[in-house]
């Protein structure tokens, strides 16, 4: 009896993991805290030049994130030299402080929209660029060490079937 529950869970585990919409998702692990200078990169070579994909930034903090949002700048670099740059803001906690996000323990992760219905129409390599941008209340210089994020993933999916 006993071994048919933990084979049952196994097989639930498996079907669970199973993401049929997933083209590339990858995460970089941070040290204790997040630079501002600390670029996170990821190089893809999209496998198709004229389907549309949808585009996320992953990220995953704990309870040491002391922030209610985040603001990030993603720039994405085309095989070709042409670059677009994008200054992001994600909600990360409700008002009363709670962080967002899903996980049963200290560690929340988040699957933050960035781009939808994005075509790869140049072949070859390319690079995302994915940096903070955080500032505090009445400061001008910003957040050096951002404290909390323990990971930051990008992530390539098919548009669901409609």
């Amino acid at each position: 009896m006993r071994n048919s529950i933990i084979f049952g869970f196994i097989c639930l585990l498996v079907v669970l993991s199973c993401d049929s919409n997933q083209i590339y998702d990858v995460y970089r692990s941070m040290p204790n805290e997040w630079h501002k200078d600390s670029v996170v990169s990821f190089k893809i070579n999209p496998p198709d030049s004229v389907k549309p994909y949808n585009l996320f930034v992953n990220l995953r903090n704990t309870n040491d994130y002391k922030y209610s949002n985040l603001y990030l700048i993603v720039e994405m670099n085309f095989p070709h030299g042409k670059i677009i740059k994008d200054t992001l803001q994600y909600k990360m906690a409700k008002p009363n402080g709670e962080l967002l996000g899903t996980g049963f323990t200290d560690v929340k992760e988040n699957k933050l929209w960035y781009k939808e219905g994005v075509v790869f129409n140049e072949s070859g390599e390319y690079t995302i660029n994915i940096q903070h941008a955080m500032r505090e209340n009445g400061k001008v210089s910003g957040v050096v060490n951002l404290q909390g994020v323990t990971d930051v993933g990008f992530r390539i999916e098919k548009p669901l079937e409609q």
